[in-house]
This record gives C-alpha cells, sequence and structure tokens, in this order.
C-alpha cells in the first residue's frame, strides 16, 4: 500500500492512501492524530511558522518600502497592507525572480466588524480597518549560513511574524508549508500583485 501527503482544496493536509484492491479504489484518511505524527516526523515543519533570530523586523520600512497592495486576506477575515523593498521591486521590474536582500512586507489588521461579527466592507470592498494585529516579513537571501537550514526556509526566502510593536509575535503558523507550492510565483502569495504594480507605476 502506498501512502503519501496530499493538500486539499480546503487547506488541510490528509493521508491518500492507494492500495492494490480488487475493486482499485483509492482512500482518504484525515485525522488531526495523523497531521500530529507527520508534524512530528517530519523536519519540515519543525521552525515553520518563522525564525526572527535570522529574518529581522525591518525597522522604518514604511517609509523606505514601496507600498504595493492593500486587500483582503485569503482567509476573509482579515486585512493585509504589503510593502517591498528597493531590491525586491528592481527585480520584478525587471522580469526576474527577486535577488538576494529583497525583504516583502505584510500587515495584518483585524477589520471593524457589524453586529453579526461579519467584517464591514468599504465602497470598495476592501474590510473597513479596526486595528493592526501583526506583522510578517519575508527575507531573501543567498548567503544565509548553515545555521539557517533549509528545512526551515522556502527556497531562500525565510519568514517572520512580529508584533505592531516589533517584538517577536509567538504563532502556530506554517509559513513554509503553505509557501512551498508557490515556486512558479517566486513563492509569494501575491506575487502577481506585486509584478502588476511595478509593471504599472
Amino acid at each position: 500500500m502506498l501512502s503519501y501527503l496530499v493538500y486539499g482544496t480546503d487547506g488541510y493536509y490528509g493521508i491518500k492512501r492507494h492500495t492494490n484492491d480488487n475493486k482499485g479504489k483509492y482512500h482518504m484518511k484525515s485525522s488531526l492524530k495523523l497531521i500530529a505524527m507527520i508534524f512530528v516526523f517530519s523536519p519540515l515543519y519543525a521552525y515553520a511558522g518563522g525564525n526572527p533570530e535570522h529574518v529581522k523586523f525591518p525597522e522604518g520600512y514604511v517609509k523606505a518600502y514601496t507600498k504595493y497592495s492593500t486587500a483582503n486576506r485569503a482567509n476573509q477575515k482579515q486585512v493585509a497592507k504589503l510593502y517591498a523593498n528597493e531590491a525586491a521591486i528592481t527585480s520584478y521590474s525587471q522580469g526576474k525572480k527577486a535577488a538576494s536582500g529583497s525583504v516583502v512586507v505584510m500587515e495584518i489588521y483585524s477589520p471593524k466588524t457589524d453586529a453579526e461579527g461579519k467584517p464591514v466592507p468599504g465602497s470598495d470592498g476592501v474590510f473597513e480597518i479596526d486595528s493592526l494585529a501583526a506583522i510578517g516579513v519575508m527575507e531573501k537571501r543567498n548567503n544565509w549560513g548553515e545555521s539557517f537550514t533549509q528545512e526551515d526556509r522556502t527556497g531562500d526566502w525565510g519568514f517572520a511574524l512580529y508584533n505592531p510593536d516589533g517584538s517577536e509575535k509567538a504563532n502556530d503558523l506554517s509559513c513554509v508549508q503553505c509557501h512551498t507550492p508557490l515556486n512558479a510565483q517566486d513563492y509569494l502569495f501575491t506575487y502577481q500583485r506585486l509584478v502588476d504594480f511595478v509593471n504599472n507605476h
């Protein structure tokens, strides 16, 4: 019997088992217990929530970087403001992948909600902002060194999550896990937004 990890459209991982029985059926089994075992035995997820000891908080990024998008996050529960430094902007404007030294910052905001607890959309469809909840940082380097292993990165991109004041934010996110499938997009969820921005400015 062959077992392998699959990623569902609902954003959850599960185990898919191919058996050679007479009916030739595929069987899907997904459980918290199995997922927990995968996380224990696979080093890919060891530090998936970020590595602030390597990916530092970029002080002064609001003035120094270029804001390229404000949009609702895919979870439809938060708003993101996205910034990129000059190295990233220059690379994408030249039709290349981000060069070493590129940094992308995502400010994550909680939206205002109505009486039913649903986010309140503005006239442009983007949720009205209530408060800054966290700041995500992606940094790309080709010289991280041995202390920052490949298993803790996606390509040459490293990740970290910070509180609004720039202090490290405790989290249980899986940055590496989520970004790894995006090779064609230079591992960025907002790759097309950034490319479109630099091509139109």
